[in-house]
């Protein structure tokens, strides 16, 4: 049984790899998170949610393995 708190390696290497499925599974994993993170006051700001969604696919592409 594989961990739900985690992503699987393969997944992550496929999104770094820019596989739009994987790209959207790791959204998919953070999206919670996201939403949290852009509720102010109650309502969540689309234009906060977005920007996050925006930074999170662009740290994934710009992730290197050999550092």
């Amino acid at each position: 049984m594989r961990n739900k708190k985690h992503i699987p390696f393969e997944v992550i290497e496929k999104a770094v790899a820019g596989e739009p499925k994987a790209i959207d599974a790791v959204l998919r994993h953070y999206n919670g998170y996201i939403k949290y993170l852009s509720t102010y006051q109650g309502h969540i700001n689309d234009d906060i949610q977005d920007r996050l969604k925006a930074q999170l696919i662009k740290a994934i592409l710009q992730f290197r393995f050999d550092r």
